[in-house]
C-alpha cells in the first residue's frame, strides 16, 4: 500500500512538472513569435514611411516641351534620374506649337519650357508683352530643306511652292538655305534679317508659301518641297542628316544664333527648380543620350 501511494506521488509530479515545462515552452514560443512579428512590422513601418517621405520630398517641376527631341530629352532617364538626386520629379507638357508654352510660362503655369531659340524669345517678348528669359543653351537642331512632291532641288520648275515657316526668325534661316541652294537671291548682308519681301532675285518664280512652322512638315505632300525646323521633322519621322537635302551647317550663322534653349519667367532663374533643371539637362549622361538618340540631327552644345 505504502509503495502504490509513492508511486501515485512520483505520477503525479512527473505529469505536473511536464504540463508545467509544456507551458513554459508554449510561452516562450509565442513571445519569440510576437517579438519577430512585432520586429517584421516595425521593419515594413519604416519601409514604408521612409518611402512616403522620399515621395513627399520629390518637389515637381512642370516644363512645357515640343514633342521633338524635347520632351524626349527631357523624359529620359538620365533627366529623370538626375534631379530625383536633386530632389525633383519633372512632368512633361508637350505641345505641338510655338505660342501656348510661353504664354503658360508667363502665366505660371509652367515652371519652365524647352522648345525655343534666344532670337525667337525675344521676338515673342516684344510682340506679346511677355517677360521671359532663357537660362541654358542645350542644342542646335539644323533647319533642314525637305523633299515633297519632288525628291531633288535640281527638279525645282517654274512656279514650284516652297513652304516655309513664317515666324520672323525661322523664315530668315529658310529664306537662307534657299539662297544657299541657289534657288534665291537675298539683298546683300541681309542674313539674319530677311523676309520674303528681301527677295532680289527669283529665277523660276518660285511660291514661297509662309505657314506656322508646325505645318511645314505636314504638307509636304502638297508642296514640291519644304524648309522645316528640326523638332518638326523629326515628330514626322525626318531626319536632317538622312532626309534633308540641305541642312544647316552645325558652325554656321545659324547654329551660333540658334540654339534651343531652357526658358523661365524673369525673376525665376536662380530658383532651385531652374537650376536643378539645367544641371539635369546639361548633364553628361543627357549629352550622351542626345548624341547616341539623333546621330548629329540634335547637336548638344553644352
Amino acid at each position: 500500500m505504502k509503495k502504490f501511494k509513492t508511486f501515485s506521488i512520483l505520477l503525479a509530479t512527473t505529469i505536473l512538472t511536464g504540463a508545467l515545462l509544456t507551458a513554459c515552452g508554449a510561452n516562450k514560443t509565442e513571445k519569440q513569435d510576437n517579438a519577430s512579428n512585432e520586429a517584421v512590422t516595425e521593419e515594413t513601418t519604416e519601409e514604408t514611411t521612409g518611402e512616403a517621405t522620399d515621395n513627399k520630398e520629390l518637389e515637381e517641376i512642370i516644363v512645357g516641351a515640343s514633342i521633338e527631341p524635347h520632351a524626349t530629352i527631357l523624359n529620359s532617364d538620365a533627366v529623370k534620374n538626375s534631379l530625383a538626386e536633386q530632389g525633383f520629379t519633372i512632368k512633361v507638357v508637350e505641345y505641338t506649337d510655338y505660342v501656348q508654352p510661353n504664354i503658360a510660362t508667363e502665366d505660371g503655369s509652367l515652371d519652365a519650357n524647352f522648345f525655343q531659340h534666344t532670337p525667337y524669345l525675344l521676338d515673342f517678348n516684344e510682340k506679346n508683352g511677355t517677360n521671359l528669359v532663357g537660362v541654358a543653351d542645350i542644342h542646335f537642331e539644323p533647319l533642314g530643306i525637305y523633299p515633297g512632291k519632288i525628291k531633288t532641288i535640281e527638279e525645282v520648275a517654274d512656279g514650284a511652292q516652297i513652304a516655309v515657316p513664317n515666324d520672323t526668325t525661322n523664315e530668315a534661316r529658310a529664306l537662307l538655305l534657299l539662297e544657299k541652294a541657289g534657288l534665291i537671291t537675298l539683298k546683300k548682308d541681309i542674313g539674319l534679317n530677311a523676309t520674303k519681301n528681301d527677295i532680289l532675285e527669283n529665277p523660276k518664280n518660285l511660291e514661297i508659301v509662309e505657314m506656322e512652322a508646325a505645318q511645314t512638315a505636314k504638307v509636304l505632300q502638297d508642296v514640291e518641297l519644304a524648309v522645316i525646323n528640326g523638332n518638326y521633322a523629326l515628330a514626322e519621322g525626318l531626319s536632317a542628316s538622312k532626309d534633308g537635302l540641305l541642312v544647316e551647317d552645325a558652325s554656321s550663322e545659324a547654329a551660333t544664333t540658334y540654339p534651343n534653349i531652357i526658358a523661365v519667367k524673369a525673376g525665376n532663374e536662380e530658383s532651385e527648380k531652374t537650376k536643378a533643371l539645367v544641371a539635369a539637362v546639361t548633364s553628361a549622361e543627357a549629352k550622351a543620350f542626345i548624341e547616341e538618340k539623333w546621330s548629329g540631327a540634335v547637336v548638344p552644345i553644352f
